[in-house]
């Protein structure tokens, strides 16, 4: 987690502030148990000890992985006394998808070349197997086999 915590300093240095959130947003999202806690946040808020609870790592890693997530501004962190509770935020997600449905036209047209050698090869005419002659089983040389000999 140290290093993780190291590669998002420099996530942070980038001159362009959309360039940083995309790039904290994508550090955020690289990570299974980050994913999880964004899944786990879908619909309602948690509180950090909730969150934590189907976790099998430490509640201080959760709550490590929850600063990522409010640093990308993927979660909403409030606080009341020592109370905690997480909610999601959809707006950067929404910009990463926007920043990722732009290199949908170069997607787009592979599924197309795909799809059109697909076609290509469901119009050809089946081949017709030819029946092979039967093998001839050969011998297996084993040891046993050679000593008789």
């Amino acid at each position: 987690m140290a290093r993780s915590i190291a590669t998002l300093a420099l996530v942070d240095d980038a001159d362009d502030p959309q360039a940083a959130l995309l790039d904290r947003v994508f550090f955020a999202l690289s990570d299974p148990a980050r994913r999880a806690i964004l899944e786990r946040l879908d619909g309602e808020p948690l509180l950090v000890s909730e969150l934590a609870a189907p976790f099998e790592i430490s509640l201080q890693a959760v709550s490590r992985h929850i600063q990522v997530l409010v640093r990308a501004g993927l979660v909403r962190q409030e606080r009341t006394g020592r109370v905690s509770r997480c909610s999601l935020e959809a707006g950067p997600v929404f910009a990463a998808a926007v920043w990722i449905n732009r290199y949908s036209r170069y997607w787009r047209g592979q599924f197309d070349l795909l799809a059109a050698a697909m076609e290509d090869i469901a119009d050809r005419p089946p081949r017709r197997r030819h029946r092979a002659a039967p093998r001839k089983r050969r011998r297996r040389n084993s040891a046993a086999s050679r000593e008789s000999r």
